[in-house]
């Protein structure tokens, strides 16, 4: 699992979050369907502005990954 995504029980039922956000894993997901760019979601959360693209696109291919399981 990459480093920006963490789970953990006491936060949203142990779905998989940004870490240090209470943002699931899934919201971004379903973001970057609905063709919303880097920029869009940064201005959805401010609490992202830390993360470069490149961070981002690990959520993508995390998802990718346990899509093929």
């Amino acid at each position: 699992m990459p480093n920006i995504i963490q789970k953990n029980p006491k936060v949203l039922g142990g779905m998989p979050v940004i870490k240090g956000t209470r943002i699931p894993i899934a919201r971004i997901l379903a973001l970057f369907g609905m063709n919303y760019t880097l920029h869009d979601i940064k201005k959805e959360f401010p609490q992202l502005s830390k993360y470069t693209k490149k961070d981002l696109e690990e959520i993508v291919n995390y998802a990718k990954r346990q899509l093929a399981y």
